[in-house]
This record gives C-alpha cells, sequence and structure tokens, in this order.
C-alpha cells in the first residue's frame, strides 16, 4: 500500500498555477524532464538534480531514471541550471503535480525550508541526494559517500605523495595550497575535515607550508564548485606567493576544481621537467581528469560509484513508498540543523595512475575512453 492519500495530492494543487509559471525557467524545460513508459505502475517520483555542467550529475539522473523505471515508476527528472529559484520552482510543480516522492540533491542545502514545508503538507517523502537538506524536518532519509573518508583520502594522498610518514621531521618543506567546494554545500565541510585531519600534524610542524596563510575554510571555498573560479583563484595564488618559489601540493575536492587548478599551473610554467606538475587531488573521477591522470597532469582522483548511489536511493524511496523501513548505516554524522537525518553511506576510492584500470574493470568507463 502507498503512504499518499488522495486528499494530500490535491492539498498540493493549489500551488499549482504559480508553480507551472515560474518552472518555465532551468534546464529542465531544456530537455532535462523525463518519464518513464506508459506502463509504469508505481506513480511518478521527481527527481532535481542541480546542474548539467557537471558530467556526474548529469550521470546521476540519468542512473536513476533507469533505476526507477526498473521497478515500475515514471520520472520527473530536473536540472536546475545551479539556480536555486529554479530548482526551488522546479520542485514546487512537483509537488503541484502530486508526485510520489521527491529525490534532492540540492543546488542550497539551506533554501528549500519552504518548499519542503509543502512537500510534507502534501505528504510527499523526500530523500537528500548526495548533498544534505539542511534546515528542515522535512527530510526522511539521505543517501551519500562518506564524506569525512573522501578528504582524507585527498589528504592521506598528499601525505604519501610526499613521503611525509617516511621521511619523518627531517626539515625538508613542501609548499601546498588548499581548495574547498562551495559554502552552500553541506558536504564541503566533511571533505574539508577529512582532508585537514590527515593534514594538520604536518601543517603544525611546519613541513607542509601553506605560503598564502590561506588555511581556514571560509577563505578557499569556491562558489558553485565552479573551475573557472578555482582558475582565477589559482592564477592569484602563483603570481602573489610563488615568483621564486614552486607549489609542490594542491589540496582540490573535486576534478572541475581541479581541472581549473592545472590550467592556471600550465600558464604559470608547470608541466615540464624543470617545473613538474604539483600533487593535485580530485573528486568524482570524471572522464577529463581520469585522462588528465593518465597523462600525468592530475595526480589522484576519488571515486564514487553513482550508480552505487542512485540504486541506493531508489531502494530507499521504493521502501517508503512501501511502509518499509529502508537500510541506513549511519543515524548520527548528518544533523542538519533541525534533525539528524538518518543515512546511507557508500565507501569511495583513491584512484591515481596506479590503478586507472579499476573504473574499467567496475563497468564505469569503457576502455576507448580512456586513450
Amino acid at each position: 500500500m502507498r503512504t499518499r492519500t488522495r486528499t494530500a495530492r490535491a492539498a498540493a494543487g493549489l500551488t499549482a498555477a504559480l508553480s507551472l509559471a515560474l518552472t518555465a525557467c532551468g534546464q529542465g524545460s531544456e530537455g532535462g524532464s523525463r518519464a518513464g513508459g506508459d506502463d509504469a505502475k508505481g506513480g511518478t517520483i521527481g527527481i532535481a538534480m542541480p546542474t548539467k555542467s557537471s558530467e556526474r550529475w548529469i550521470a546521476d539522473g540519468e542512473n536513476m531514471v533507469k533505476a526507477f523505471r526498473a521497478k515500475g515508476y515514471k520520472t520527473d527528472l530536473q536540472y536546475g541550471d545551479d539556480k536555486v529559484e529554479n530548482q526551488v520552482a522546479q520542485i514546487e510543480n512537483m509537488i503541484s503535480k502530486g508526485h510520489e516522492a521527491l529525490v534532492i540533491a540540492a543546488i542550497d542545502g539551506s533554501s528549500l525550508t519552504n518548499v519542503l514545508d509543502r512537500a510534507k503538507d502534501a505528504g510527499i517523502p523526500v530523500i537528500s541526494y548526495d548533498r544534505l537538506i539542511r534546515g528542515t524536518g522535512n527530510v526522511d532519509y539521505y543517501a551519500t559517500f562518506d564524506n569525512f573518508k573522501v578528504g582524507r583520502l585527498q589528504g592521506q594522498y598528499i601525505v604519501d605523495a610526499l613521503k611525509l610518514e617516511d621521511g619523518g621531521n627531517t626539515g625538508e618543506k613542501f609548499n601546498l595550497e588548499l581548495f574547498a567546494g562551495s559554502p552552500d554545500d553541506n558536504n564541503t565541510g566533511f571533505f574539508f575535515r577529512g582532508a585537514m585531519s590527515v593534514l594538520k600534524p604536518y601543517l603544525d610542524d611546519k613541513r607542509l607550508v601553506v605560503r598564502s596563510g590561506q588555511t581556514r575554510m571560509n577563505q578557499v571555498t569556491t562558489l558553485r564548485w565552479d573551475g573557472g573560479t578555482a582558475q582565477k583563484r589559482m592564477d592569484d595564488l602563483l603570481s602573489r606567493y610563488y615568483g621564486s618559489e614552486r607549489v609542490d601540493a594542491v589540496l582540490s575536492p573535486y576534478d572541475g576544481i581541479s581541472i581549473g587548478v592545472i590550467s592556471a599551473l600550465k600558464s604559470a610554467g608547470y608541466g615540464t621537467e624543470a617545473k613538474p606538475y604539483p600533487v593535485v587531488t580530485g573528486q568524482d573521477a570524471e572522464l577529463a581528469s581520469v585522462k588528465s591522470i593518465i597523462a600525468g597532469q592530475q595526480t589522484q582522483t576519488v571515486f564514487k560509484d553513482t550508480r552505487k548511489l542512485a540504486e541506493r536511493a531508489v531502494q530507499m524511496t521504493d521502501a517508503v513508498l512501501n511502509g518499509g523501513k529502508p537500510e541506513v548505516n549511519d543515524t548520527k554524522s548528518y544533523d542538519n540543523g533541525v534533525k539528524t537525518v538518518p543515512a546511507y553511506l557508500l565507501e569511495p576510492v583513491s584512484i591515481d595512475r596506479s590503478n586507472t584500470r579499476l573504473l574499467v574493470d567496475e563497468g564505469y568507463y569503457e576502455a576507448d575512453q580512456l586513450k
């Protein structure tokens, strides 16, 4: 039995006129909306993704559409073009249409309180996807990766690549610069704290030196995870602090940021035998970055199999709609300011030049794609 009622759906229809007018904007109106086949029996699931500017979000959306359809649901997939107002309008429209459930990867995790009040009034369950929705009690479950571990993998890779643990306190120093993700994404703090939990001892004993002095998260965030913004900041860091010095490592939390950092490094003369690239971390194993790793530019990325994440979100949604209790493995870590949201955390994997073949073995990419 579905837990929703026709009365709740009717209540949602009160906002229909406004919602339909507002959703004329955003990527969903440009082909981002997809419906399952006519034989779907489980109602429609609204899937709100943040942007098409990153290949991983396109893959996440497509993977969920396939998985929901396999369970007999129709889907309404919308992309918000990294504009909060677009995503809010798209979710309002999904509510007004009486969708069975919402799966949301928020553009701004704190911007959805009012619209999710409407979802609650309509009896629509909400699954927070990858990015925690904050400031509301109207989030039922959260599907994500172990985000603190993602940061630890990035920090540990820098430590290992520079052989900081092997060398002991020999007096050799390495220059490091730090980048963090978007300040409106809850995951940004988990990634940064995870990395710093590994790097801090070496910063404290001065074996790692941040020449810019920018070590606090609020000094190093990158709005909307934008590679162009990261490139401009890296250009500035290199020109101001590295005239006669080399940067040895860059903590980058995401592949799109890494590509921007590497572009700045190229412009500053890095990538030669005399001036090799520093260690540059990343996340998401996006194709351009995997190729960059194989080419000896970016050094590392963190692979998060979004196919498994999509499947987990679908399982959670299906369980809720059928009166069941979704499987979770974390009930303590994700306090959104109103409630601790029960979560399922998947395991991330560190990838560098030595194990890019894993992405082919797992069926994530074809071998020809990595050439």
